[in-house]
């Protein structure tokens, strides 16, 4: 607020309470913060009496800058546009409030560059605490915030420590739950399963696509490259284009020669692509093509037909990664397990059946 010649800006402060209460501003700093307990009674009446008379308000944000702790969690993911994420930040947003803090949610499309600058302004704002859910190969682009005194905590990302670089970690399994989808439609007698995903540059992403890989083989089935499709022309990740990426990508894979007669998806937006163009094509999901998807979010069961889906317990991994952060960020001694790993689930529903003449 501007203040107009001849006019008094009223708003009192803390060498104001501590002028009228005659004590020092330590004083009154000690009062505000609850460090009183051996104050005498008189000292903090008188100090108790000045702040209501002035009606001062303490500046929270002075006092955290000033302290340089925010009691704000930054929290970095690809992009809320997939439900997926939207489901996550919802879920540690409710946790962080429950330990006392809130969330500053920031979408940076898995962009390196567009990570760090948000991890600067964060830092600038006093946040000494972030969760990552972008699932970088490598956390380089982030050594310097956390050399600064950033605690980093990475989401849905297998680490054991990144090079220093990161507080805590909490994952699912990626390579598991793959197996399990791969597994399961092979056990329904498919052999031409494709992958469908977004470019592959991310941790998650390459387990995901390996576990695949691995089971096809284990299984004696010759591993057939050409039902691999990685959206060549999507941009980014294509977190945000993930439903068309699905789309395109199952309408080039069934117009091969040989197509395919199951699909397992990178994520369920790609899924709810797969099917839509299947069906665009005269195909039927499962009838002539069984299609798998990996989050299991909301949309998952509500699909028509039912989505078969690779499950993250993200409601458990909210809370530890929340909890991990925070006491990464209060405690003094280290953290027990900073870096868990959880079990994925298969989630078996309509849209995968046996081949068809099988």
């Amino acid at each position: 607020m501007l203040v107009g010649q001849g006019e008094k800006n009223t708003m009192a402060g803390i060498k104001d309470v501590a002028k009228l209460a005659g004590v020092s501003v330590s004083t009154v700093s000690n009062v505000i913060n609850g460090r009183h307990a051996k104050m005498g009674a008189e000292t903090l009446m008188r100090v108790q009496n000045a702040v209501a008379e002035l009606k001062y308000t303490p500046n929270a944000v002075a006092r955290q800058l000033q302290s340089g702790h925010n009691k704000t969690l930054g929290l970095v993911v690809p992009s809320v546009g997939n439900p997926f994420w939207g489901n996550v930040s919802q879920l540690i947003e409710k946790e962080a409030l429950r330990h006392g803090y809130q969330v500053l949610i920031c979408n940076a499309e898995r962009d390196p560059e567009l990570e760090a600058n948000y991890f600067a302004s964060l830092h600038g704002s006093s946040i000494r605490g972030v969760i990552l859910g972008s699932s970088p190969v490598t956390f380089d682009h982030l050594r310097e915030h956390a050399d600064r005194g950033m605690h980093i905590a990475a989401f849905d990302r297998k680490t054991r420590g990144a090079q220093g670089v990161v507080s805590c970690s909490v994952s699912v399994d990626q390579k598991m739950g793959a197996r399990l989808a791969t597994r399961h439609l092979i056990g329904l007698g498919h052999k031409r399963i494709a992958f469908i995903s977004g470019p592959i540059g991310t941790s998650s992403r390459s387990a995901r696509l390996e576990g695949l890989r691995s089971e096809i083989e284990k299984a004696g089935i010759e591993f057939d490259e050409d039902l691999i499709w990685l959206g060549p022309n999507a941009m980014g990740f294509g977190d945000s284009q993930a439903a068309d990426l699905g789309r395109t990508g199952i309408r080039e894979l069934m117009t091969l020669d040989d197509p395919p007669t199951a699909v397992f998806t990178v994520n369920d937006m790609y899924a709810v692509g797969a099917c839509a163009g299947a069906r665009e094509l005269g195909f039927r999901v499962p009838e002539d093509l069984s299609v798998v998807g990996f989050d299991d979010i909301f949309m998952a069961e509500l699909m028509s037909p039912p989505l078969t889906t690779v499950r993250q317990p993200v409601e458990q991994m909210s809370e530890l990664i929340v909890a991990k952060l925070v006491a990464s960020l209060e405690s003094k001694d280290p953290i027990d397990e900073p870096h868990q790993e959880l079990r994925p689930d298969l989630i078996v529903r309509a849209s995968t059946a046996p081949p068809r003449g099988s």
